[in-house]
């Protein structure tokens, strides 16, 4: 087993929608121990919908959990210790749910502990003969850069939405084979898990948090942009489109965009429908080249960057230490004038999205593309 592979990576091959689930569950433990033991006791509920529907007890889906649990004892059809960490998951998750104190991580690894009884024993009853659930693994805090709690919310009320519906699927038809499931779900599931890297690691910030559409085409946003400063000079030919808008107070910010561009120039005088489409395909190229930057910056943890358009340098050292003087770099006097008499004198001190320059006077796109070309070859 792999440093990049989750414990429960074993499920995939039997419920990818169950296996998704636990994977966010034990990335949550160390980053919001309260998220994990809510959304713990929403996984150990769908484990007991699957556990009712083969026992044919169907009528009683739609009870509470905990008369659910009372159910199954009542039939013998859980042990003892699986009832225990049953509730153990059912009360942790329902004080998270409610209760505004901070919760420990301590009080998390209880909850995933009682999950791998649970899951041993649903899988030795209820799953393949040949599938074997591997020794207890403790979670570890991962290093690398985690996921904000509330897009750790909408990634883990999506899953559990494919869950629910993988569930209500096997309910309606009264299915009972494994295999029908997982090829009838496990395409979406496959779909709806596009938020990891090449590499197999998590890419925080990627999970989509709303749409904006045009005339029938969408645009996904991730969630690192959903309050992204529209920089006007990032978008050529909605340059002083953007500008008029955000006087309007219109499109400042990626959560100022309507869901739906078309008509959006009616907020200023004479722009039309040309504006909102150019608009649009602009705002998919944008949110394409941020991806991509925000990949190289998880990528490359700890570097510097200059980024011009869909183009980037590393800086280093060295290349930081450089003088902007007309010496250094030519055809460009007028830019290099007035960063100087804003106390930039080196190469360092540039901003990392180099399109701002063009806010100086008399410096358009093309000034700032030599500066970008210089700097390169430097």
């Amino acid at each position: 087993m792999t440093e990049q592979t989750y414990y429960y990576s074993f499920l995939e091959h039997y419920s990818k929608e169950l296996a998704y689930v636990a994977r966010e569950l034990e990335n949550s433990i160390f980053t919001s121990p309260r998220t994990m033991l809510t959304h713990a006791r929403t996984f150990t509920e769908a484990i007991i919908k699957k556990v009712l529907i083969t026992e044919k007890l169907n009528k009683e889906i739609q009870t509470a959990l905990v008369d659910q649990l009372e159910l199954l004892d009542d039939h013998g059809i859980i042990k003892p210790e699986v009832r225990d960490a049953l509730h153990v998951v059912r009360m942790n998750g329902n004080k998270a749910a409610h209760d505004v104190r901070q919760f420990r991580y301590s009080e998390a690894l209880l909850s995933w502990e009682a999950i791998y009884t649970i899951v041993k024993w649903y899988i030795e009853v209820y799953g393949p003969i040949e599938m074997k659930v591997p020794a207890y693994r403790d979670p570890q805090p991962k290093q690398e850069e985690a996921y904000d709690m509330a897009e750790l919310q909408v990634r883990l009320g999506n899953l559990e939405r494919l869950l629910t519906t993988s569930i209500q699927n096997l309910h309606s038809n009264e299915q009972t084979d494994d295999e029908a499931e997982i090829a009838a779900t496990s395409l979406e599931a496959d779909q709806l898990d596009t938020t990891q890297n090449e590499t197999g690691k998590r890419a925080p910030g990627l999970t989509t948090i709303r749409e904006i559409t045009y005339q029938g085409d969408a645009v996904e946003i991730p969630y690192f942009l959903r309050d992204a400063f529209l920089l006007p000079q990032r978008f050529a030919k909605s340059e002083r489109f953007l500008v008029r808008l955000g006087a309007e107070e219109q499109a400042r910010i990626m959560s100022e965009l309507p869901a739906d561009l078309e008509g959006i120039h009616k907020h200023v005088k004479r722009y039309n429908e040309s504006n909102d489409k150019a608009l649009f395909e602009e705002l998919q190229v944008y949110i394409e080249e941020e991806k991509s930057r925000r990949k190289l910056i998880l990528e490359r943890p700890g570097e510097l960057f200059f980024f011009y358009k869909k183009d980037y340098i590393v800086v280093t050292e060295e290349l930081s230490q450089i003088w902007l003087t007309k010496e250094k770099f030519t055809g460009i006097p007028s830019l290099l004038r007035q960063l100087n008499e804003d106390g930039i004198h080196q190469v360092g001190q540039l901003p990392q999205e180099l399109v701002i320059l063009a806010k100086y006077k008399n410096v358009g796109i093309g000034t700032v593309e030599n500066l970008f070309e210089q700097l390169k070859e430097k």
